[in-house]
């Protein structure tokens, strides 16, 4: 008896946490997002500082001018003070932190042909921030580690067949629910992000042509898309040619309006 009821007190938790924690997207999605901004913040900027120690800074020199050049002009479309930090690092990567945290490799850099390229890139990672990504990924962590607390009750997972259970919950909620929202995760901040970078003057096809490149610097070396928290290369690009519709007539305006970026690489 006293199992049933605390188990019911668990399930009546997780269903009020549930209840409660809907929130929206910038893109209109309902999205499960309950942890505190603030501790969110708190941790990219820890993260950030530690990258800092961790990784060599390129402080000065052309690669630096021409990143912040580009992040100044993505970032003045969403407001705040964001800090940008060039690594000395050879993989293609770049990020941004919850916190106002943006870092660009040199390894990028090397990549794109020109501005626009780069504020894809950027203009997508910010895109994870806007939406609260990392805040949704955390949440839906905790819930479901409680949700497999309750069917560990529920199972009994001393026996065989509970054992079973929570194993199979485990695949489920690795290959069935976190992973696939990674993968929207992704598309969506590529969203967000083709068209911040066409409200900051730069010139939207060049997202296509970015991950054209991205595809072609990969050679062929990608995980199937079921398996990865990233969409397939011709998913993104097929998606953003989509978007161009929307994201094109921003641009325009953009430029009508005078935002016409001139970061040299």
């Amino acid at each position: 008896m006293r199992l049933i009821s605390n188990l019911s007190i668990w399930i009546v938790l997780l269903c009020i946490l549930l209840l409660s924690a809907c929130a929206t997207s910038p893109t209109g999605r309902t999205q499960l997002a309950f942890m505190p901004d603030a501790e969110i913040d708190s941790m990219g900027l820890q993260a950030f500082e530690n990258l800092k120690k961790e990784k060599p800074i390129e402080q000065s020199g052309k690669k630096v001018q021409f990143v912040n050049c580009v992040a100044q002009a993505v970032t003045r479309e969403v407001g705040g003070e964001w800090e940008v930090v060039v690594f000395d690092d050879a993989s293609l990567n770049a990020f941004a932190l919850p916190g106002r945290k943006i870092g660009v490799h040199t390894g990028l850099i090397q990549l794109v042909d020109n501005q626009d390229q780069l504020a894809a890139v950027i203009g997508h990672e910010i895109g994870h921030v806007l939406a609260r990504h990392s805040n949704e990924r955390m949440s839906q962590q905790v819930s479901t580690n409680l949700g497999l607390s309750i069917v560990q009750a529920v199972a009994a997972p001393t026996t065989p067949l509970g054992q079973a259970a929570v194993s199979a919950l485990g695949v489920g909620a690795q290959y069935g629910v976190i992973m696939p929202f990674s993968r929207l995760h992704e598309s969506e901040a590529d969203i967000i992000g083709i068209d911040l970078m066409a409200k900051a003057g730069f010139n939207p096809v060049e997202s296509i042509n970015l991950w054209k490149k991205m595809s072609q610097a990969s050679h062929g070396n990608q995980p199937p898309e079921f398996l990865s928290t990233h969409p397939s290369h011709d998913t993104r690009i097929e998606d953003l040619q989509a978007r161009l519709a929307i994201a094109q007539p921003l641009y325009q305006q953009a430029v009508a309006a005078g935002k016409k970026p001139k970061c040299v690489k």
